[in-house]
């Protein structure tokens, strides 16, 4: 039996304000291919199928086409689950056509699954013999043996409609949580016998999982990590969504992988080979898996012209990264003015940020790492740039409004000295024209 193994599409999703549906659709495209090329007889998609709960109409319609492309007529069998993203009745409106078609959908964690109408059995067509709670038994058309999923759709506590923990310890609530997901994986793959392929699916975070930007929660009531241990050590394989980053999961008792997202969709995802996951078993046997590369997206790259705005004009006339999204950090000494972002706009269709860095953010730079504090630092800088002079309370005060709203949005594990040196170098460079003003006597109302 030939699986693929996929998940966090994001369909409807957008890079700051930029659609990326034509990425989207030349994704599907590919996967198709792939599951043609590659005589795939079961696709599992681990949830995250769109980037909302209430996704625009070309994203579901862009999903249903990859449905009924990917299952061939009820040939080949789909099963997808809910992640956080998703809206799980949403999902699975569509759930009593799809499963004619040999397309599982499975929203909420204790959905109960039924097996297919006796009258569309067909040797010809996937056919669902038997399904409960969290699992359903497959039989393929090109496979002898049949195929038993244990199915975990994204277990919130609301999703759950349970409470695990009342306790406000966050190591106790986790230790709670990992052991309620180990419970019902486990209640889940009951069903796994000897003769049959048995794989489990779920949209959850792994304790260890390298995490990247782009993973936005989106949950009502806590979900905190899960062991590793916590997977069924009676599965072959264990299909997980959620973490874009393609990786195996260490310290499981089986073959535990995130596919990853298919396209790159935050710029920290930078250089990320994107990826599905092709799996062979038979019953009884460890899998064998091959990682298959993707290559519908167009690269996120990061540009830093320390030269200027001539090395970035060069770049673009050599046609550097023609096919990828741009995030520019630009040396200058004067403020960018409109005429030449949308200049720079015009010729690269995907230049997304444009952050210029100023000559006093070098000094600026030096003297975050030596740790002084944040308001000492502007008094500093003011004063370099007014010849002198002393910034009033109210100056100061404005400033620090600014870094701490940036910082209250800062949720990433660099250390202290980055931590200063982002946000005053951040703050300095996005607000450029704000600061410059604000060390201008005659222009301070207007700051």
């Amino acid at each position: 039996m030939r699986i693929l193994h996929t998940s966090d599409w994001h369909l409807g999703r957008m890079l700051e304000g930029r659609s990326r549906i034509e990425e989207q659709i030349k994704f599907i495209d590919e996967l198709c291919q792939i599951v043609e090329d590659e005589r795939v007889d079961l696709v599992l998609i681990a949830g995250d199928i769109f980037d909302t709960v209430n996704p625009p109409a070309i994203a579901e319609e862009l999903f249903y086409d990859a449905l009924n492309r990917l299952t061939s007529g009820g040939r080949r069998g789909v099963v997808a689950i809910a992640g956080n993203h998703d809206n799980p009745e949403r999902l699975c409106a569509a759930s009593p056509l799809a499963g004619r078609q040999g397309i599982t959908l499975y929203g909420f964690p204790k959905d109960v699954l039924q097996p297919s109408f006796s009258g569309h059995s067909n040797n010809n067509k996937v056919v669902r013999r038997a399904a409960g709670q969290g699992w359903v038994e497959l039989h393929l058309p090109e496979c002898s043996d049949p195929v038993v999923l244990a199915l975990l759709p994204y277990p919130s506590e609301s999703r759950l409609n349970e409470v695990l923990n009342s306790s406000l310890d966050e190591e106790t609530l986790r230790q709670d949580y990992s052991k309620r997901v180990q419970e019902l994986l486990a209640l889940f793959s009951k069903p796994f016998r000897p003769d049959t392929v048995n794989l489990a699916m779920s949209h959850l975070f792994v304790r260890g999982g390298m995490q990247s930007e782009s993973e936005r929660p989106i949950q009502l009531g806590s979900a905190p990590t899960v062991e590793a241990e916590a997977m069924p050590g009676c599965a072959q394989y264990v299909a997980l969504g959620h973490l874009h980053r393609a990786q195996v999961v260490k310290g499981s008792p089986v073959p535990t992988r995130y596919s990853g997202s298919p396209l790159a969709y935050s710029f920290s995802e930078t250089g990320y080979a994107k990826s599905v996951i092709l799996i062979e078993g038979f019953p009884g046997q460890p899998v064998a898996t091959r990682e298959i590369f993707l290559s519908s997206g167009y690269p996120l790259v990061k540009w830093k012209a320390k030269e200027g705005l001539a090395q970035v004009q060069q770049w673009i006339d050599e046609g550097k990264d023609e096919q990828a999204w741009i995030d520019l950090e630009v040396h200058v000494t004067n403020v960018l003015n409109s005429q030449d972002i949308h200049g720079l706009r015009r010729q690269r269709e995907r230049l997304i940020n444009i952050r210029p860095v100023f000559p006093e953010m070098e000094q600026i730079t030096l003297e975050a790492r030596s740790k002084l504090p944040l308001d000492e630092l502007f008094r500093r800088f003011y004063q370099e740039k007014t010849g002198g002079a002393e910034p009033d309370q109210e100056l100061v005060s404005m400033f620090l409004t600014l870094i701490d709203a940036d910082k209250n949005e800062d949720k990433g594990s660099c250390s202290k000295d980055q931590n200063i040196e982002e946000r005053v170098g951040y703050e300095i460079s996005l607000r450029g024209s704000t600061v410059k003003a604000m060390t201008d006597r005659e222009g301070a109302e207007t700051a």
